[in-house]
């Protein structure tokens, strides 16, 4: 097998849980390709995906920035998942500074004594969150 649908794809190597999110992910943008130097293009579910190439994919985990080492139509164990393609050092990095730069954050979390937050402090919540 030289190539696979991108959806199939990407819920084989587990990036998505199932296909319809994967599929969802594909029509949002969250997923780009490059081939041999070419730029970044947003990607469609159907198109197929080939040994050696680059993708961008964005889900609720983080950005990742892989490239394709095998291709495959059945998810598999976790393992087995993970030998279907590489991470790039740099995506790596920024997962890991990423992930930091959270832990360092303030949680302004108050507990509401009456259940809901009142007006106010739904505005103060607001401010926080800098909207």
């Amino acid at each position: 097998m030289e190539s696979v649908r991108m959806d199939k794809w990407l819920w084989a190597a587990r990036f998505f849980k199932t296909r319809a999110l994967a599929v969802k992910a594909c029509e949002l943008g969250r997923i780009e390709s490059r081939r041999a130097g070419a730029t970044w293009q947003p990607m469609k579910a159907a198109r197929e995906v080939h040994v050696g190439e680059m993708l961008k994919v964005r889900n609720a985990s983080g950005e990742f920035e892989i490239e394709v080492l095998s291709v495959s139509e059945v998810r598999g164990p976790a393992s087995v998942a993970q030998g279907l393609y590489r991470e790039t050092e740099e995506s790596k990095e920024q997962r890991r500074l990423l992930t930091e730069a959270k832990k360092v954050m303030p949680v302004y979390e108050r507990v509401w004594e009456s259940g809901r937050p009142t007006k106010r402090d739904r505005r103060t919540m607001e401010r926080l969150r800098g909207r």
